[in-house]
């Protein structure tokens, strides 16, 4: 049953707690990329054009927990919000206390508050039952748009719900739009259904792999945990990265996709260098990677395999880069990949999904972001999703029945 959102309920004169994702990458101060703060921009607006008193929790970065650390306050976010909204947005130095309260009781209707970074309180990730009340009391309806942490059992996204009690708990447009891509993608795909997988560690997907080769029609895989399922396969690797303690799991897979109507394909060539820096020597690899060498993207021969799967392809799913795409010349096969879905979303009318993380950065870097169906803000979300996994989180949300039903007269 389908979740209610932000805007099927009344919010005018009511404090909403809204939970948002502002764990954006930052330098010396400086917000590096705000897409995870213009993605929450439409649930923000939702509320304040109709009156609704906001406020904004967040996380960012990993914090000690045992108080305030600059390099992680949430102050730059509160002014970048300001001015995508070009409103005044009021934020706290603390998360809880008498000094929120404070700040919460002088809201007026259509006015917006940040507190500070809920990861300078070690309840956060604790799960603290009384940290949470103490933030829950202070709102009307609570309200969920953090995809991003959607998997994390912390107090923000369990306990304050659960401390709502029967007040509205619902969620925002952005955590509605990510759970429904995602969840359909894998329920109710349109075939061909290919999955594309990179990134460095086999560790951090076999349960997606495992899950993926029951759905899927092909799987792509990239990035250096290639060299895994080569290594364990008893090709030569050279100096490339190879997870030794997760040797026997790449076997194992191998031998599941090899008895399944799924296809797991892998690079045939690589684009091998003597060190991870751009000026260093660079060679092509087939088959097999030589001592002295390191793999660190496909090849030209797998760019133009791959190719021809995407393009035939309906649903396209990518989670992590086909190569070090930081650094050139290694940039080429994740590049490849993000024009190919671009591609087969403009001329095939594919649904392409991109998972969060890396492959989310990168596609946002060779600016084709809106040239694909969805970027996902979660990256650890996202796989758990695409391993099947359900999230208390949005378990703990009202059904959109329950909501319109209360809001009948009786």
């Amino acid at each position: 049953m389908a979740k209610s959102t932000i805007n099927n309920i009344d919010v005018t004169g009511k404090r909403v707690l809204m939970r948002v994702d502002f764990n954006v990458p930052m330098k010396n101060g400086d917000i590096r990329d705000d897409r995870r703060i213009r993605m929450a921009l439409a649930s923000i607006r939702s509320v304040v054009d109709r009156g609704g008193r906001l406020i904004l929790i967040s996380h960012l970065g990993r914090p000690k927990g045992r108080g305030p650390e600059p390099q992680f306050s949430l102050q730059p976010c509160a002014e970048r919000l300001g001015e995508l909204l070009d409103l005044k947005v009021t934020f706290v130095t603390t998360c809880t206390g008498a000094e929120v309260h404070q700040a919460a009781d002088r809201l007026t209707d259509g006015q917006i508050m940040l507190l500070e970074n809920l990861r300078f309180n070690e309840a956060e990730k604790a799960g603290d039952p009384g940290f949470a009340h103490q933030l829950a009391t202070m709102a009307d309806i609570y309200c969920n748009d953090a995809f991003g942490t959607a998997h994390r059992e912390h107090a923000s996204m369990l306990a304050v719900p659960q401390a709502m009690g029967s007040k509205p708990k619902v969620a925002g447009f952005l955590l509605h739009k990510e759970v429904n891509y995602l969840s359909d993608a894998i329920a109710d795909p349109n075939h061909p259904f290919i999955a594309i997988l990179g990134g460095a560690k086999v560790s951090d997907k076999i349960g997606t792999i495992n899950h993926l080769l029951q759905k899927v029609d092909v799987i792509l895989i990239g990035g250096a945990m290639t060299y895994t399922f080569m290594a364990a396969n008893g090709q030569e690797v050279g100096d490339s990265l190879v997870e030794k303690n997760c040797l026997d799991d790449a076997l194992e897979i191998l031998d599941t996709a090899s008895r399944s109507n799924a296809k797991l394909i892998l690079p045939t060539d690589h684009i091998c260098g003597r060190t991870l820096q751009s000026d260093t020597q660079i060679k092509v690899g087939v088959d097999q990677i030589d001592q002295g060498w390191l793999g660190l993207d496909i090849g030209p021969a797998t760019v133009k395999n791959f190719r021809q799967h995407i393009i035939g392809a309906k649903t396209v799913i990518w989670n992590g880069p086909m190569g070090a795409f930081e650094i050139a010349p290694f940039d080429k096969g994740t590049r490849a990949v993000a024009d190919q879905l671009a591609q087969a979303t403009l001329d095939h009318n594919a649904i392409t999904i991109v998972g969060g993380g890396d492959s989310a950065a990168a596609i946002e870097a060779f600016g084709l972001a809106d040239k694909v169906s969805h970027v996902s803000t979660g990256g650890g979300a996202s796989l758990e999703m695409l391993e099947g996994k359900r999230f208390a989180s949005v378990e703990l949300l009202d059904e959109q029945s329950n909501i319109l039903r209360s809001a009948l007269p009786s």
